[in-house]
């Protein structure tokens, strides 16, 4: 794998921000009366996801990383309400919402592996950390639970 530069180089960002940018056209359909309901929620939403995703990447700590991914679903999961809401209210078709519920869960996918990926690359550099006594109480403590 080489080397990231940037957020842009992740490949959970590229996927979520054409999911964003599909959700930006689908906006555009949606009725004036909607522009500052349910047009702004899914905007702010969608865009929270892609935020979120660089923005944990710039912390440049695993943890951190995690936390703004897991941010990240959670906006996911809240512009698939929002998705669902167009859908009840008669402004998008079932065939449309079943199309933004598969992106949205292929998004979710992705963003769960960069999760996992996290995870993983956060343990092998606490494993190869030396044995300082504040690293050995650390491990101490994560075998407690």
């Amino acid at each position: 794998m080489s080397m990231l530069k940037t957020f842009e180089d992740l490949d959970v960002y590229k996927k979520c921000r054409e999911f964003r940018q599909d959700i930006s056209q689908l906006v555009k359909t949606l009725p004036n009366t909607e522009n500052h309901k349910l047009q702004s929620q899914l905007l702010r939403s969608s865009r929270a996801v892609t935020s979120s995703i660089a923005e944990g990447f710039g912390r440049f700590h695993h943890l951190e990383n995690i936390q703004f991914c897991r941010q990240s679903r959670g906006s996911l999961m809240e512009t698939l309400e929002h998705l669902i809401i167009a859908n009840d209210e008669g402004f998008i078709s079932a065939e449309t919402l079943e199309d933004f519920r598969m992106k949205q869960n292929d998004c979710m996918r992705t963003l769960n592996a960069y999760i996992s990926y996290l995870k993983k690359a956060k343990n092998r550099a606490f494993e190869s950390a030396p044995a300082t006594p504040y690293v050995q109480d650390q491990q101490f403590q994560e075998q407690q639970y």
